[in-house]
């Protein structure tokens, strides 16, 4: 049996991709554990899930801190504790520290509503991104799992999963569709790293 790895979790929100995650954890298709959840906000839906499940967290906020090494150094300290093997950003609307990418190198991916490298970069997150794929005359939006570097949405395309756009396509519809690909993609493209590793 090869051991899973140890996942870090990043969120801000309802944490829907991390749910998928945790679905692919108990079906099997997911060799993996998640050992913590880490958000910026107090308030995140994906923490509920995390107490349910009985997954440690921890709250992290920038302001916080005296200053960003004190912050990048508390966050690096969380992640040894919990002896975490990969970084999962799944709705984390924070710049991660530069010391962590460092100590993580092609450890740390992300997930984005759309086909990098169109429609990345400093805010397009949510609903900015499927507003900016209609506006465009785009044929096709969906979802891509990448590295995660010191540039928003930049470190290399490690999966990508297309749709196309329907005719009478909004921004909500859009951001529906495009999620349940997300949901699809994470966990496979997270299980191909995994392998990797061991």
């Amino acid at each position: 049996m090869i051991k899973p790895a140890n996942l870090a979790i990043f969120l801000s929100g309802k944490g829907s991709n991390f749910a998928s995650i945790l679905s692919a954890i108990t079906n099997g298709s997911l060799n993996a554990k998640v050992v913590v959840v880490i958000s910026n906000n107090s308030a995140a839906g994906g923490l509920v899930i995390a107490s349910k499940n009985g997954i440690p967290t921890e709250v992290l906020v920038r302001e916080n801190f005296a200053s960003g090494e004190d912050f990048g150094t508390t966050m690096l300290n969380v992640l040894k504790r919990h002896e975490c093997d990969f970084i999962a950003l799944a709705g984390y609307m924070r710049k991660i520290p530069s010391v962590v990418i460092r100590a993580f190198p092609k450890r740390i991916v992300n997930i984005h509503p759309a086909l990098l490298p169109k429609f990345g970069g400093k805010g397009m997150y949510g609903h900015h991104v499927h507003e900016a794929v209609i506006a465009a005359g785009e044929t096709e939006s969906g979802a891509t799992v990448h590295f995660v570097d010191e540039i928003y949405d930049n470190g290399d395309v490690i999966g990508q999963k297309s749709i196309p756009i329907n005719s009478d396509e909004t921004p909500e519809s859009l951001a529906n569709r495009v999620l349940e690909v997300e949901h699809q993609l994470y966990p496979e493209i997270l299980q191909q790293l995994v392998t990797r590793l061991n």
